[in-house]
């Protein structure tokens, strides 16, 4: 089986937003405190514990504008927290929600037609493999079902691979 990693967004954009940086929309992230149910964070994975402080920003998880570059609202620790481990492990955090969409996409940031789909959680890493073994596929994003916010990359672990 195709073994992946669920990759969390990258500290140096994470500390832009953290840093009061402008978001995709050129806005200055929102700050709220949590209540501590449903405020998961893309840079640790894990949801923003009660009585803490997080961002509301507009993040587009792709490298440049273009029709297929989705932007939309994200939650981020307000302080500075650890990025999650590129792992093949799903992140707890993810376990408490039924079901998200994956969706392929290219090597040119494209959304691969055939490939979205809303999938129960148990049934992720299946999913994420199957749609990576496919040569047209680069990598696959998991969103949100109910609100299709992004929540994290999947790509294919190639630390294992020999030649």
């Amino acid at each position: 089986m195709t073994m992946i990693r669920f990759i969390a967004m990258p500290t140096t954009l994470a500390r832009h937003y953290q840093a009061g940086g402008a978001d995709a929309n050129g806005q200055k992230p929102e700050t709220h405190v949590s209540d501590g149910d449903g405020t998961p964070c893309r840079h640790c994975l894990q949801n923003v514990k009660a009585g803490d402080k997080y961002l509301i920003l507009s993040h587009r998880p792709f490298p440049v504008p273009q029709p297929y570059a989705e932007t939309g609202p994200i939650f981020l620790c307000a302080e500075e927290c650890e990025r999650y481990d590129e792992t093949a492990d799903m992140p707890e955090m993810f376990r408490k929600t039924s079901d998200y969409i994956l969706r392929g996409y290219s090597r040119q940031d494209r959304i691969v037609y055939g490939t979205g789909g809303v999938i129960r959680t148990d049934n992720i890493p299946a999913r994420a493999a199957e749609l990576l073994d496919r040569n047209d596929v680069a990598y696959v994003h998991m969103r949100s079902a109910k609100n299709n916010c992004f929540q994290c990359r999947i790509e294919l672990d190639e630390s294992n691979w020999t030649i």
